[in-house]
């Protein structure tokens, strides 16, 4: 099948590629030309605007946007739109606030184009071990786009089977179709959070292993333990063994201290938008919460945990954290 890819950053150009060794057609844009140039040379074809993009094309088109969520993901869908003919679809792949995600879908409709929110995690990892996605829309329109999902995602071999599971058997591959538009994006969110939670459980719990040696203790009761071994003996076995152990346990072994991270963790909109959620329904998310807290804390204080919580971001998504100000 044919995909325009608008954003060739960590996630776009590596879904672009991914689609490129699935034998499918991508033409790819992004205002810097150098990714674009990389990807042709790969076999993608690169154009200079996004009207080169549409005559590329062949109708119905579908467009996938890979922009960071707000202005620059909103102008892109505008002038797409007004480039496109009806039938065409429109993608939002980025972490978008999912009430956009319902807008945007009433917004294209009225001219006659589909638009899917997509949810998309895998982060840089992603064209080695594909990407789990959760999408909004019309039902019609993610099965005429199948092949471009089932190229993309790490299939069935990626996890054991689950006993008795007699749901959709795209999940089981890696992919759910959540419902209308919004729905691709809420759930990213509310997965987000729950990867805000989960990653501050380890840091904390990896901060109180790295003080059990406190002064504060009585001297007969200071231990001296090894997280680097710890983490990697958790792996195997344990039941908080995952991809997130994973990746601390790469970063401890690199870095037992974690001397290279700053320990400031940002947030990039999720982790708010499901504590809003949690109020709005009246859903009690303490855990959440207060993972979204302590990257607010984290800018203002220098601990373990936050260093911790840094080696994830950047090993899953590539995110480097802006040093702390002098003070």
């Amino acid at each position: 099948m044919q995909l325009g890819m608008v954003g060739l950053g960590r996630m776009g150009g590596n879904i672009v590629r991914r689609l490129l060794r699935a034998g499918h057609h991508c033409v790819a844009f992004d205002r810097d030309p150098a990714p674009g140039a990389a990807l042709a040379a790969e076999g993608a074809t690169a154009v200079a605007d996004l009207p080169a993009m549409v005559a590329a094309l062949d109708a119905p088109r579908a467009i996938w946007v890979m922009l960071p969520a707000g202005d620059a993901t909103e102008q892109a869908l505008v002038t797409l739109a007004g480039l496109l003919s009806p039938g065409d679809v429109l993608i939002d792949g980025g972490n978008s606030f999912w009430k956009d995600g319902v807008r945007r879908g009433a917004m294209l409709r009225a001219k006659g184009l589909h638009f899917l929110d997509i949810g998309t995690s895998g982060g840089v990892w992603g064209l080695a071990r594909g990407y789990s996605l959760m999408i909004g829309g019309e039902d019609a329109v993610v099965r005429r786009l199948d092949p471009i999902f089932a190229a993309l995602v790490p299939g069935e071999a990626a996890a054991p089977p689950t006993p008795g599971f007699a749901g959709d058997p795209r999940a089981a591959q890696g992919y759910v179709h959540a419902g209308t538009n919004g729905a691709g994006h809420f759930t990213k969110m509310v997965h987000n959070g729950i990867e805000y939670g989960m990653m501050q459980a380890f840091a904390e719990g990896l901060d109180i292993l790295k003080h059990a040696d406190s002064k504060a203790l009585p001297e007969d009761h200071r231990l001296s333990l090894n997280l680097g071994d710890v983490t990697e003996a958790w792996r195997r076995g344990s039941v908080v063994a995952s991809w997130l152990l994973d990746l601390t346990a790469q970063a401890l072994a690199q870095d037992p201290e974690l001397e290279s991270f700053s320990g400031h963790v940002s947030d990039s909109g999720e982790g708010r938008w499901t504590v809003q959620a949690a109020v709005e329904t009246a859903v009690s998310a303490p855990v959440l919460s207060a993972a979204l807290y302590a990257r607010f804390a984290s800018r203002d204080e220098d601990r373990f945990s936050g260093k911790v919580l840094s080696a994830q971001r950047k090993g899953f998504g590539g995110h480097l954290e802006p040093p702390k100000a002098a003070g």
